[in-house]
């Protein structure tokens, strides 16, 4: 329609232009032919003379005429802006319609309208709360009218000091009033103070947590390290605040509906169980365990150092102990040595090796003692310093152990290593009853057989001969109970926990390149037996299992260290043409086959391992994680 509507009006222009044009060119041809006229009469006169009037005349006039026209070419140039005008106002309407079909009529944004919420509900009839009239309010007018009429400041005050009650009647005015909007109102309300039992139970108890304050017992309080003894403190009164009173009050005060009351707590002393001189004869040692430790300074040098660092610690009731805390980083500057131990089931040597040993002979005296474990973990690998599964493992920045004091008093610990031994005692008032015992015990579920060999090269071996370097260990499970006993009788033996460890990889040496080694001084073709690979010293860490003892000492001196002697572990073969038998190992749990002289075979037949649990035979402490006193 617009387009119509523009090209009528682009016509009209037009005839008006050309009207106008027109009529001008007819004035002009008027006045032309005026005088055209005239002058064709006096030509005329002379053309009746000379016989050319009529094509003198036409000439002339045709001339003028032409003249009036290039006179009037402004009037041709307004009509070209003109219709050029209209033809772009007539393109741009095109466009706009052309957008608006593409876009679409959903794409067309329509104007956003301000969504107004309606008022609240105002009540037209006439409505009261305990007298305070509510009529043509809404209902947050109405909460306010009431809740001005019963304002809230209800206190418990102790000695000066003041504690502000929560408001514990707001919702029950939300309830109440919910209840006059949302139905047919009545015309009178009473505000309802019951069923805030539980709401005014939680006050009390947030000003008993203020202000209650626990009775101590006589107690050790330090260690005079100079004279290896536990000092004592005297007894302190404590105090509890009377939550019954407290609640009976705050409830008589909301029911009487007096919210801005002040209480007045009332609080009871509380005496302790015993002064410091009957402390001193309750306190006794409640548990003691001990472990052998091995024949390797360095790893002793350590376990020394740890229990060093634990003895005479004292803990007061609901403390908690960490071994990592208490010990801090096993590091060279504290004195400690390298020493074997396992970082992710690898044999290594680290700083610190040896200390797991500590940590699980404190775990063993702290579950004597009744005392609760928070934080324990077993080893990778069977321990031999304490029966598999009552073994704690510990590493700097790894696993920790911890244990909380749940008695009614302080504790101490007491730690002490010489000669090859290491014990811990727990000092303390006794948290178990008299004639109760309570240990862990061990029982081996089942063996699994050791991971596949791992193989070192040996050129002085002849060629498929093969000898083993370390047997390897079989892997088990156990199951640990805490035993419970009275008076010598078995009360309860719960499961405590369950273990899986690892197995070791045997080692096993041979030779595959081909050829046998030679050195200086040995005929040609003769086969020099190889120097056996003696496992770490006995005790060097967990999962180790030494040779039988010789009574000799090793490099370092140290009395009591032994080295391997020579057993079925060893291979040799005979001189050429010997013709003394050859004895090849067999693989960890094997049989060894005699040949006579020639190149040895083996026959391998996997049968299980010895597992070394006693005290004192050896183990690798397992470390989780490469870190300053790893164990």
């Amino acid at each position: 329609m617009s387009s119509t509507l523009a090209k009528a009006s682009g016509e009209n222009i037009e005839e008006e232009i050309q009207g106008a044009d027109m009529s001008q060119n007819n004035n002009q041809r008027r006045n032309g032919s005026g005088r055209s006229r005239a002058r064709g009469s006096n030509s005329s006169s002379k053309s009746r003379n000379t016989g050319s009037t009529r094509s003198t005349g036409y000439q002339y006039s045709n001339a003028r005429k032409n003249h009036g026209r290039r006179k009037g070419g402004s009037h041709y140039d307004f009509k070209k802006i003109a219709i050029g005008g209209v033809l772009l106002i007539l393109a741009i309407t095109c466009i706009v319609f052309l957008l608006k079909g593409m876009t679409g009529p959903d794409m067309i944004k329509e104007p956003e309208t301000e969504v107004t919420s309606e008022p609240e509900t105002q009540l037209q009839k006439e409505v009261t709360v305990d007298g305070v009239s509510i009529t043509g309010m809404s209902k947050a007018e109405a909460r306010e009218a009431i809740l001005k009429n019963y304002p809230w400041n209800m206190k418990v005050t102790r000695s000066g000091e003041s504690y502000s009650v929560k408001n514990l009647m707001s919702e029950k005015v939300d309830q109440l009033l919910q209840e006059v909007y949302s139905g047919e109102a009545r015309e009178s309300y009473t505000l309802d103070t019951g069923g805030l039992e539980s709401a005014i139970q939680a006050e009390a108890a947030e000003v008993a947590a203020l202000w209650d304050k626990s009775a101590k017992n006589g107690s050790i309080s330090s260690y005079d390290a100079a004279n290896d003894k536990f000092l004592f403190t005297g007894a302190e009164t404590g105090a509890a605040v009377d939550q019954e009173k407290l609640i009976s009050d705050i409830t008589q005060a909301i029911k009487a509906k007096k919210f801005d009351t002040s209480i007045e707590v009332s609080v009871k002393t509380v005496e302790p169980e015993f002064n410091e001189e009957a402390a001193k004869e309750k306190y006794k040692t409640v548990s003691s365990f001990t472990t052998k430790t091995t024949s390797n300074s360095k790893r002793n040098t350590n376990i020394k150092l740890a229990a060093q660092a634990i003895n005479g610690t004292v803990l007061q009731p609901g403390q908690e102990f960490s071994f990592n805390g208490t010990v801090g980083p096993r590091t060279e500057a504290k004195g400690y040595q390298g020493a074997a131990a396992y970082n992710n089931g690898e044999v290594v040597e680290e700083i610190g090796g040896g200390v797991c040993q500590v940590s699980s002979t404190l775990y063993n005296a702290v579950v004597q003692a009744g005392l609760k474990t928070t934080v324990r973990q077993s080893h990778t690998y069977e321990p031999s310093y304490v029966t598999p599964g009552t073994d704690a493992t510990i590493s700097w920045g790894g696993p920790d152990y911890k244990f909380v004091n749940n008695s009614s008093a302080a504790i101490g610990i007491r730690a002490s290593y010489s000669n090859q031994t290491v014990t811990i005692s727990i000092y303390a008032v006794p948290v178990l009853a008299d004639g109760v015992k309570q240990k862990l015990e061990s029982t081996k579920n089942g063996e699994k057989d050791p991971p596949a060999p791992t193989y070192e090269e040996d050129p002085t071996l002849e060629p498929e001969v093969e000898v083993i370097k370390s047997a390897g260990t079989r892997g088990s499970s156990w199951t640990t109970r805490l035993v419970v006993t009275k008076n010598g009788e078995v009360i309860s033996q719960e499961v405590d926990h369950k273990t899986n460890y690892k197995g070791h990889a045997p080692v096993i040496l041979r030779n595959t390149s081909g050829s046998v080694a030679t050195t200086e001084g040995t005929l040609e073709g003769e086969i020099v037996p190889p120097i056996e690979s003696v496992p770490a010293p006995e005790g060097a860490g967990d999962g180790f299992t030494t040779m039988p003892e010789t009574g000799k000492t090793t490099e370092s001196g140290e009395p009591g260290a032994t080295t391997a002697a020579p057993t079925e572990a060893a291979a040799t073969s005979p001189k050429p043409g010997s013709t003394e038998p050859t004895t090849t190992s067999p693989k960890p749990g094997g049989t060894s086959s005699t040949t006579a002289a020639g190149p040895a075979t083996t026959t391998w037949q996997t049968t299980a391992a010895p597992n070394n649990n006693a005290p004192g035979t050896g183990s690798m402490d397992d470390v989780q994680m490469v870190s300053p006193g790893p164990s």
